[in-house]
């Protein structure tokens, strides 16, 4: 039996009002009198013709429908709109604002102010250092000179050729001059870090001249490897980039094309390089700019925050009382972190822009986004493309291109890369104990483990991403900076004198 009532809702004005299920009002002229029709709210269709209204007075405030449709929670993977997180981003950077004061804060009222402008440098590692970052770029100048021993070779050869005559035994001309070139490399790089490792004893004097030796060492080895494809190209009448037709081999053989390259913001040598249209000064400053002010910033970081809490740690290291040293890892990576970005801004976004624009040398992909990278493989592939690029054209192409396994070639060029790095860190600070060797080699594994969880498309991936950044922030960086300080205050600092 079905239930009736009567509506006598505006029935003096002649018209009925209902709220409809998404809350707005139905409207019907009723022409009826103050008892009106019947409707029928079990199940019956009402016999009036309703109409969409949005009334002028809305009596019915408390009917409307709030659940029309079915939904789902903005957070759930049924969703169809993915909400955005910029608010927790926002979140996130002020906590990270506020941690950081209060390490600020607790620093200050524990130790003060503790910066010095003095610094305990002996002179002798002042002028060591001065006279050994002047002399390692002749060894670029006696490439040239064998260089162009060679081109004058090839030219001789090709005008025989070009006459008909029996053209010139030059695989021992070749020989010789390959050997030429390695025996300059390996001076270039064996005497800085002689000098280096025995006689600067200051590990910043020393740093800097050990990365000047080594970025060298590498633009030696590319203008040797380049020009002597180049000069086989030229004898073969072979094809070589497009980009080269402007100074072909053996025109790109002189003084102001090798002194481009030795200042351009590059390890990869090319006869020519993209070029941009012009010279923006107020660019050049802001980027110098940049530099200073990051710099500066390092150095304050580092004396004020980084150096006590090493100091600190190196009771616990002795004693290896391993929660201590876990929870100084912990804080030590904060502040190593910031340093960190703050060096790689100033050096990849402001000094290879400035050096960059200075030079009008076009293409300034100095990396990419590695900080999205979805494995640790993504990484090291973009965030130091000058490096990168390197060992792809000079060592894991020419490997591949002989026949070896990709996973091979790929092996020998991080086990090169942990020479290097060895070199840069433990040849400056007299340590040369295989950290940043095993640091580096070890990423092999993390790249095997890393690369399945990358999408397809080279889409990032949430768990390879927190993989890299805590093997990058926790294990990596901060554990290497406190095991060489604390080798250096065992054999030079602190530990020694007690």
């Amino acid at each position: 039996m079905s239930t009736k009532v009567t509506t006598d809702v505006g029935c003096s004005t002649g018209i009925a009002e209902q709220v409809n299920s998404s809350g707005a009002y139905l409207r019907r002229d009723t022409q009826q009198s103050v008892a009106g029709p019947e409707l029928n709210l079990v199940g019956a269709a009402p016999t009036a013709s309703f109409q969409w209204r949005e009334p002028l007075d809305r009596k019915y405030k408390h009917v409307f429908a709030i659940h029309s449709k079915p939904r789902t929670s903005c957070l759930s993977h049924e969703s169809a709109d993915v909400p955005s997180f910029l608010g927790f981003r926002n979140l996130m950077v002020l906590v990270l604002i506020v941690g950081n004061l209060r390490l600020v804060m607790e620093n200050y009222m524990k130790y003060g102010f503790i910066i010095s402008l003095q610094h305990d440098i002996r002179t002798d590692d002042i002028r060591m250092g001065a006279l050994l970052y002047s002399l390692i770029p002749a060894h670029l100048f006696i490439a040239y000179l064998i260089e162009l021993v060679a081109a004058s070779r090839a030219l001789l050869a090709r005008s025989k050729t070009n006459k008909d005559e029996e053209p010139p035994k030059l695989r021992a001309a070749w020989m010789l001059i390959a050997f030429a070139h390695g025996v300059n490399a390996t001076l270039s790089l064996y005497v800085a870090n002689y000098v280096v490792y025995y006689k600067i004893h200051h590990p910043m004097i020393g740093t800097i001249c050990e990365f000047h030796a080594v970025i060298v060492w590498l633009k030696v080895l590319s203008y040797a490897f380049t020009n002597r494809d180049l000069r086989d190209a030229y004898l073969e009448n072979c094809l070589t980039p497009e980009i080269y037709a402007s100074c072909p081999y053996p025109q790109n053989i002189t003084l102001k094309n090798l002194c481009y390259f030795w200042w351009a913001p590059t390890l990869v040598y090319q006869p020519v390089y993209p070029r941009s249209p012009k010279f923006r000064l107020s660019f050049f400053l802001k980027r110098v700019g940049e530099v200073i002010g990051l710099s500066l910033a390092i150095w304050f970081l580092s004396f004020q925050y980084a150096v006590p809490l090493l100091k600190n740690s190196l009771h616990a290291m002795d004693k290896l009382n391993l929660p201590v040293i876990l929870e100084r890892l912990m804080k030590l990576s904060t502040i190593s972190l910031v340093i960190w970005l703050a060096g790689f801004f100033a050096l990849f976004q402001s000094g290879l822009n400035a050096l960059a624009e200075l030079l009008r040398f076009g293409d300034r992909e100095f990396y990419t986004d590695w900080w999205n990278s979805g494995s640790v493989g993504t990484y090291w592939r973009t965030w130091n493309k000058p490096v990168y690029h390197f060992m792809k054209r000079h060592v894991y192409a020419p490997m591949v291109g002989r026949g070896f396994n990709p996973i091979f070639a790929s092996i020998v060029v991080f086990t090169f890369s942990a020479f290097l790095h060895e070199l840069l860190v433990g040849v400056p600070t007299h340590n040369v104990i295989g950290v940043a060797f095993a640091g580096m080699f070890f990423q092999i594994p993390l790249i095997a483990i890393t690369s399945p969880l990358e999408k397809g498309g080279g889409q990032p991936s949430v768990v390879g991403n927190a993989i890299f950044w805590i093997s990058f922030c926790l294990v990596g960086q901060p554990l290497a900076v406190l095991l060489y300080f604390f080798a250096w205050q065992a054999k030079y600092g602190s530990m020694v004198k007690a």
